[in-house]
This record gives structure tokens, C-alpha cells and sequence, in this order.
């Protein structure tokens, strides 16, 4: 597969005819060759974003509205495509990306319902004869980031929300997954986007930093978005913070599942194995935590453990039956066997799975996590997530609190009110009792707190995100004033 950036609605190469390859983790054999943008390129799609802003931002909503529909309806009839490059790129199993087809056609209409939903308000005023109000307007140029891991969903994300509240979008995709982004810029422009309204660049990751520093110091840029890593959003947070530019980062996570001594245990085990294993693992919102009351440890550990065992771990492209695919990088097995030594040699137990090979590892369990070892507060991104025991209601919440990060959670009880309660007290942007920290809806705010960032995609609450809040007065003309 090849890709090219695509500036003012056209495909073409980086200026300087540069281009990177994606290749797969296990095998490594060929799978995207991609133009890699250099600075010239950014200023050309921030140009070309500026101009288009002009014309876009003043569109009615009817117009929006209509582009993202049509999108929601381009990206259902492309999905067997788009499910064919995330597989092969970043090993997505046909459930995820498939998931990802659903989500991001979700999305899009539900992006189109916001269109008439970017609303002020009068206000009351001591002025006679006054008229005072809000006003909400498009922000300008949006530069959006967006992974690979959720390549559909979390890329329509970044795009669709900017411009459906008139905005303009230089979209920079993942150099794990260009193909599997360049796909919904390509929707979006099928569905009618003019020219210049979106704009898609990949670069290097050694040309990165000078591209995004580009992008966000231009003066047209006004906001900027990024899904990611911990330590990549402080970096841009960063870079931002120079320019005086508004940031919304969705970050990393470390979610802790907490099972209360009344929970449904076999209800529990299956929200377990699909919170922690769905595309391997590698979801900002995977359970990584486990926060069991010890008088249920021992019956949830054996159930989880077994049904764990049971996961088909290969290659998706290759036996389209796995469940367990490759990690996205052949390193991350080092980092994670790391891990799991330091855990074992402080007195964890490793109850299913294995060390990783490269990228290749089965679903497994850590059971007995204690703080002492690195594994209890490093996100570990892979097929592996840790069992803490705890002894009744107020330390698992604080254990499940004892995180730097607080983006998805989760609590198991047969008692509503008292697992509410817990749910309550758990920081983290979204909790979900009796049900998995794997979840998203497009009409529900999507965020995190602590070190998992700042601001909310989805929902209303996106609106407030790229748009600037403006009062405005209608005054008598001839009005007194004290001198």
C-alpha cells in the first residue's frame, strides 16, 4: 500500500520526495510507503486550512450537517477496506477494526446532530435598552493528532468535531497507520469537504518535532488536539503553552477494575477478559488494574485465568480467528518481559500466559501486585494486566486511586448504591459499574483527569473545545455615560 499527503483536496508527494515505511513487527515484511512530510509541506496545509477557513466558517449548519452524514455512509461502504489496512498495519484482529468501521460511522452522524447545537444565550443586563448575549464562533486552523491504536474512531474524532463547529483541520496520521488514517481523510473529502478543510500530512518520527513546532506556531493555528502518550502530550502541551494555544489531550492510562466482595464474579470475569485483551491490550482505557477484595480473589483469579487461556493468540491476517494479535512494536516485548522479571523476583505470581517473544505475546495475568514493583504503576500497553488483592471497600478505593492517571475505571457489586458510591470516588473521567473500562459512545463526554489529560471529546461538551465563547452588547447609541 501507498500513501501521499493530501493538501487542498489533492494527493501529492512531500516536497522534498521523502517517504518512511510501516512494516510489520513480526514479520517484517513491506506493508505502507508513505510520503513523509517536511516543514514545507505543514506551512503549505496550514496555508491552505487558513484560506479555506474563510469561506467553512461561515457555512450554515445544514452544509456540515450533510458532509458528515454522507461520511458516516462513505466509511460503512469502504469498511472492508479500512478493516484490511488496520489489520496489516498495526495487527488489528477483524473484531477491532471492524469495531472501529461501527464507531467511526457512529461518530460521524453523531457529529452531524451537533451542527445545530453550537448555541449562545441572552443574558441579563442593568443596561436599558440593552441587548447582551453569547455567542459561540469557530476557533480557526485545528492541528489534530490522533494514534494508531484506535485508528478509526480516534482519528474521526479529531477531525469531525473541529470542523463540524467551523473549523479547519491540518490532520497529522500516525507513521504506524497511514494508510489505515489517509482512508478517513479520503471519506471525509469523498463526502464533499471543500478544498483546503482538511488537509493530511505524515512525517517521520525523527521530523516530527520540527513539523508539529511548525504547525502550532503559525498564528492561523488556534487549537490543537491530540490522543497519545503521557510523555508525548506534555510535549505538546508544552509547545502550545509558548504559543498561548488551547490543548485538549487525551492521554494514557493505567484503569483499575475494582471487584467488591458482593460482585457478580462470573459477570466480572467477562467484562475482565474483554477490558483487558481486546486489541491486545493496547487501548488508552484497557484494564491494566485489577483491585479485588481478597474474600473473592482466589474464585475471580482461577475464572479469569482460564478463560484468559482460552484466547487464540497468532496473527489476525493470518488466521482471522485470533483474538490475541503481534503488538504494534517488536520492542515492546523487552519492555514488558522487564516487567513481569521485576514483579516475579519481588513475589508476584505469573497464574496464564507467558514472557512475549518480539511483538508476540499470549493473554497473561500477574496475580499478587504489590506498589514495590514497577509493573503496579507503568502502563504496560500489551496483553498483560495485574491482579492487586486489597482487604474491603476503602482501601480498594484508594488503590484503585493510587495512580498517576485517571482516564477509564470500572467497579463490579451486586449492591448498586454501594458500587455507585465507589464509582463516585474512583478519579478517573469515566467510570462504569458492572460493566468493562472498555467503552465509547459518541454522545458521551470522552476524557481524562490527572496525568490522562485535560479536556472532553464527544458529547456537547466537545463544543466547548473548538469553539471561542463571545459577548456581545447591542447598545442605544446616545446613551449617558459619567464623562
Amino acid at each position: 500500500m501507498e500513501t501521499q499527503l493530501i493538501i487542498d483536496n489533492q494527493s501529492r508527494n512531500a516536497r522534498a520526495g521523502k517517504t518512511f515505511e510501516r512494516r510489520n513487527p513480526v514479520t517484517g515484511v513491506l506493508v505502507t510507503e508513505s510520503a513523509a512530510a517536511g516543514v514545507d509541506d505543514a506551512l503549505d496545509a496550514v496555508e491552505s486550512a487558513s484560506q479555506a477557513f474563510t469561506t467553512w466558517s461561515v457555512t450554515g449548519p445544514t452544509e456540515r450537517r450533510a458532509v458528515m452524514l454522507k461520511a458516516a455512509d462513505i466509511m460503512e461502504r469502504r469498511g472492508g477496506e479500512f478493516i484490511e489496512a488496520m489489520m496489516s498495519e498495526v495487527g488489528a484482529a477483524g473484531l477491532w477494526a471492524g469495531f472501529n468501521v461501527f464507531l467511526t460511522a457512529q461518530l460521524f452522524r453523531e457529529a452531524a446532530g451537533l451542527a445545530t447545537q453550537i448555541q449562545g444565550e441572552t443574558l441579563p443586563t442593568d443596561k436599558p435598552n440593552t441587548l447582551s448575549m453569547t455567542v459561540r464562533q469557530p476557533a480557526g486552523v485545528v492541528l489534530s493528532m490522533a494514534p494508531w491504536n484506535g485508528a478509526g474512531v480516534l482519528a474521526a474524532r479529531a477531525i469531525a468535531y473541529p470542523i463540524v463547529c467551523g473549523n479547519t483541520v491540518v490532520f497529522r496520521g500516525s507513521e504506524s497507520s497511514p494508510k489505515s488514517h489517509s482512508i478517513i481523510a479520503e471519506v471525509l473529502h469523498e463526502a464533499g469537504l471543500p478544498a483546503g478543510v482538511l488537509n493530511y500530512l505524515t512525517s517521520t518520527p525523527e521530523d516530527s518535532d520540527q513539523v508539529v513546532e511548525a504547525i502550532i506556531s503559525h498564528p492561523a493555528v488556534r487549537r490543537v488536539n491530540f490522543t497519545g502518550s503521557t510523555k508525548v502530550g506534555r510535549i505538546i502541551a508544552e509547545k502550545a503553552a509558548r504559543h498561548l494555544k488551547p490543548v485538549l489531550l487525551e492521554l494514557g492510562g493505567k484503569a483499575p477494575f475494582v471487584v467488591l466482595d458482593d460482585a457478580d464474579i462470573d459477570g466480572a470475569v467477562n467484562a475482565a477478559v474483554f477490558g483487558s485483551f481486546l486489541y491486545q491490550g493496547q487501548i488508552c482505557m484497557s484494564t491494566e488494574r485489577f483491585v479485588v477484595d481478597e474474600t473473592v480473589a482466589d474464585e475471580f483469579v482461577a475464572k479469569f485465568a482460564a478463560r484468559a487461556a482460552e484466547l487464540a493468540a497468532g496473527d489476525p491476517v493470518v488466521d482471522p480467528n485470533c483474538v490475541v494479535g503481534p503488538m504494534i512494536r517488536h520492542e515492546s516485548g523487552a519492555r514488558i518481559n522487564g516487567l513481569i522479571d521485576d514483579a516475579l523476583s519481588k513475589g508476584a505470581e505469573l497464574v496464564v500466559g507467558a514472557r512475549a517473544d518480539g511483538a508476540s505475546m499470549p493473554a497473561t495475568i500477574v496475580d499478587k501486585v504489590s506498589p514495590e514493583m514497577f509493573i503496579y504503576d507503568e502502563e504496560t500497553f500489551g496483553p498483560i494486566t495485574t491482579v492487586i488483592r486489597v482487604s474491603g471497600l476503602e482501601e480498594a478505593v484508594r488503590v484503585a486511586n493510587d495512580t498517576e492517571y485517571g482516564l477509564a475505571a470500572a467497579v463490579f457489586g451486586a449492591d448498586s448504591s454501594r458500587a455507585l458510591q465507589v464509582a463516585m470516588r474512583i478519579q478517573a473521567g469515566h467510570v462504569h459499574v458492572n460493566g468493562a473500562t472498555v467503552q465509547n459512545e459518541a454522545q458521551a463526554p470522552y476524557g481524562g483527569m490527572k496525568n490522562s489529560g485535560y479536556g472532553r471529546f464527544d458529547g456537547r461538551a466537545v463544543i466547548n473545545e473548538f469553539t471561542d465563547l463571545k459577548w456581545i452588547t447591542i447598545e442605544p447609541s446616545n446613551q449617558q455615560y459619567p464623562f
